[in-house]
């Protein structure tokens, strides 16, 4: 338990909803997202765990997001600058949402302590597992996006 009483999110829980803007200047909500298996990973560029496993996500995404999975890859821009997460996000050819997270407000709600820290949630909004750390091996995020995917059906 946190010092408010409030659990902090893990798994079993209902991941909490927020609203960021992205890179690209849309608008996400994570509980417009339910109904998709969602790897929610928070990071910021200047974090080498961070940077490695990004190709990995990338290539899990290209691979699941037309089986119903979303990569939200939220970027701690209170501890980085949009300006640094744009040109890694332009050097490493990424193409899934980055939400930016400029006041904290998903940081400090996913009472997130390292990066970079990854939320695994199922289609019905529950956290299954949670990451702390990295980088995750790319067989990792593989087959627990494979058994989010089972879940589904």
């Amino acid at each position: 338990m946190t010092g408010g009483g409030i659990p902090a999110p893990q798994a079993g829980f209902l991941a909490p909803d927020f609203t960021l803007n992205t890179l690209d200047g849309e608008t996400v909500t994570l509980s417009d997202l339910r109904g998709q298996v969602i790897l929610l990973n928070i990071w910021a560029s200047w974090c080498p765990p961070c940077r490695a496993e990004m190709p990995a996500m990338q290539r899990v995404w290209e691979e699941y997001q037309a089986r119903g999975v979303v990569v939200l890859a939220v970027n701690s821009t209170v501890q980085d600058t949009p300006a640094d997460a744009q040109a890694f996000v332009t050097e490493n050819g990424l193409t899934f949402p980055i939400p930016l997270d400029t006041s904290g407000e998903v940081t400090r709600l996913y009472r997130v302590s390292s990066l970079p820290t990854s939320f695994f949630i199922g289609a019905d909004g529950v956290i299954r597992e949670v990451v702390i750390g990295g980088p995750m091996a790319e067989a990792l995020l593989r087959s627990r996006v494979e058994q989010l995917i089972k879940e589904m059906r």
